[in-house]
């Protein structure tokens, strides 16, 4: 039986395919349009799904889910803007156009998008946003039983859920209902500081270390108030989203000091000390919803989806409070992440189809459910276009990509199947030296053509991870943030607050200087022989050079731009940045080698602000 899972119309679109219960195929939309965080139909990400599945024109999906309740949505949206009238009348007329054309008939849309690709439809089913989110979270895990938490901006009505797992059944228990949003809050203070909301949410994470969390009593005193339980009222007066355009208003700008940051203009320590503050209070509501779950479920165990559950600082404390003895996060816990769980629900909750645990093994395989590239057809796109190049047998590749490493050469990496979720997971990745104090401002500067202040994670081998970091075992996924072991750490000098940002940001802090943030912590991605055997036998061959098995491990992307997908992709960006080497799974190209690179545009300009 075959069901397609969609999210789509509001950002991050995506569509996953599920066989009889196997997860065989799951993709965002982004990396098909080249456009970051797409929110169309994703037309791309399903014909991939359609082809990876073998579906071919004339024949039917058993199901199609949509991952939330549109019209749920919608009566909520005239809901709140009525309660706020006329003040959101603005608003109202800017939303009701794409509800006509497309929101209010989700159905019917895909309907016509299968049809026109030859598929048509058995059954189609709409479960809530944070039912999928949680069926997402549990479903793929490796507990037989869990608590789920789910935390996100708002899907119809819920901001928040507690769920608990059991084999097959998925039972919601409480939720936290619109506008009093954890997720909300946090993009407001993204939006406040100069970021982009629904997309740079991971850079305030990463500029909270900077700051010192001043305004933490002023944000629990007039923005929120929060309960034993991890529920919490935002007050409505400093939020602009209720009614208008913005996140904050100008009550929220007299409250913290003036306007918000201008886009790219420099930042100052008013922003790095809201970072830090929002920071806090996130963490603060997180362990309050986990502890409250613990109590509810009984559960020792925890799975986690939603936006929130990709702040790796916040998933690290909840990690090493002890308050479960393991955890589980989606690596697409955002909405791209509810097409696969809409579809896991479909097929377990509804359809009520026994579920197989492995235990200590998720159903995720290694998140690497995107498309990949046999060695024929990149030879041929290497052939046509005339690109020096060398092709490298069984272990012979990772020997030289391991030498280039350790010669300070960066690695620009496309091989297998692509990541699914936002992170890079070594197989759309770029690579580099982590010992090497210049590398992270080379990278930002010259490679990825972003901010300065902005960290890079460590990729380690699974059974050398304890000799390097604190508290985290294992983090195939990239979502748990963990201490630099104190031993390796150098000591602050205690001017470091003085300092520009950008001298504070290239001063080392441990033997791994390009990946240890500022407060000597490190977002950590554990490889191990199962899930990416290639890439652990690189990280053996770099180990068996310089004594070292970590690697820095960056998304092959330049800023704004979606992770690469294609060969042609990963070319054109190997060109366009300082990446000195590309692995096309067996071929090897060299920059030094390639003919010149001409572009007639500015193609910085083709990608808006991340």
């Amino acid at each position: 039986m075959n069901i397609l899972g969609v999210s789509a119309l509001y950002h991050d679109s995506a569509a996953a395919l599920v066989k009889n219960g196997e997860i065989i195929a799951a993709a965002q939309e982004e990396r098909f349009s080249r456009k970051k965080h797409d929110d169309r139909l994703p037309i791309g990400a399903i014909a991939y799904c359609l082809d990876a599945a073998g579906i071919k024109s004339g024949q039917t999906l058993d199901a199609v889910v949509f991952y939330d309740k549109p019209i749920t949505k919608f009566t909520r949206l005239l809901t709140t803007l009525t309660e706020r009238a006329p003040r959101g009348f603005s608003v109202f007329q800017a939303a009701v156009p794409a509800w006509v054309k497309d929101k209010g008939w989700v159905g019917a849309v895909l309907e016509r998008a299968l049809g026109r690709q030859g598929v048509s439809v058995g059954q189609f089913y709409f479960p809530e946003h944070h039912v999928s989110h949680a069926a997402s979270a549990f479903y793929p895990s490796p507990f037989p039983e869990a608590a789920v938490l789910t935390m996100d901006g708002v899907g119809e009505w819920a901001c928040s859920s507690i769920a608990v797992g059991e084999g097959h059944e998925l039972k919601m228990l409480v939720e936290q209902r619109f506008p009093h949003s954890l997720g909300l809050l946090y993009s407001a203070f993204t939006y406040f500081t100069g970021f982009k909301v629904n997309s740079g949410e991971y850079k305030l994470m990463g500029l909270a270390p900077y700051g010192q969390p001043r305004f933490v009593e002023k944000i629990r005193k007039e923005l929120i108030q929060i309960r034993e339980d991890g529920s919490l009222w935002l007050n409505p007066d400093y939020f602009g989203f209720l009614d208008g355009f913005t996140m904050t208003n100008e009550k929220f700008s007299r409250l913290f000091g003036g306007p918000p940051r201008p886009a790219e203009s420099e930042i100052s320590s008013r922003e790095m000390d809201l970072a830090a503050s929002i920071q806090a209070v996130t963490e603060e509501v997180v362990l309050k919803m986990a502890r409250y779950a613990r109590a509810l479920t009984g559960k020792s165990r925890l799975c986690l989806a939603g936006g929130v559950a990709l702040n790796c600082v916040a998933n690290g404390k909840l990690l090493r409070s002890g308050l479960f003895e393991d955890l589980w996060i989606q690596p697409a816990s955002g909405d791209a992440g509810g097409a696969l769980g809409s579809a896991l629900y479909v097929w377990h909750q509804v359809l009520g189809k026994p579920r197989s645990v492995v235990p200590g093994r998720d159903a995720m395989k290694g998140s690497l459910l995107g498309p990949s590239y046999p060695r024929d057809s990149i030879s041929e796109f290497l052939t046509k276009n005339q690109i020096p190049h060398q092709e490298y047998r069984g272990e012979a590749r990772e020997t030289f990509l391991a030498k280039a490493l350790a010669d300070g050469k960066v690695v620009g990496m496309l091989q297998g199947r692509m990541e699914f979720g936002p992170r890079a997971l070594g197989n759309r990745s770029i690579l580099a030296d982590p010992r090497d104090p210049k590398m992270q401002s080379g990278l930002n500067l010259s490679t990825k053509f972003r901010e300065s202040f902005r960290p890079f994670a460590p990729i380690v081998l699974q059974e050398d991870v304890a000799d390097y970091f604190e508290k985290v075992k294992e983090s195939p996924y990239m979502l748990l943030v963990d201490q630099v072991k104190s031993s390796r750490c150098l000591p602050r000098r205690g001017d470091e607050e003085k300092l520009p940002l950008t001298e504070w940001v290239n001063r080392p802090r441990s033997d791994l200087p390009a990946v240890t943030h500022v407060d000597y912590s490190a977002r950590i991605q554990t490889v191990d022989q199962e899930r990416n055997p290639r890439l652990h036998r690189l990280l053996q061959e770099f180990k068996k050079l310089t004594g070292c098995p970590v690697l820095v491990n960056t998304s092959f992307n330049v800023r704004s731009e979606p992770i690469v997908c294609t060969p042609e992709d990963a070319y054109v960006c190997f060109m366009r940045t300082g990446i000195d080497v590309l692995a096309l799974d067996d071929f090897v190209l060299l920059k030094n080698e390639q003919p010149l690179w001409e572009e007639t545009a500015n193609w910085r300009e083709e990608f808006g602000l991340d």
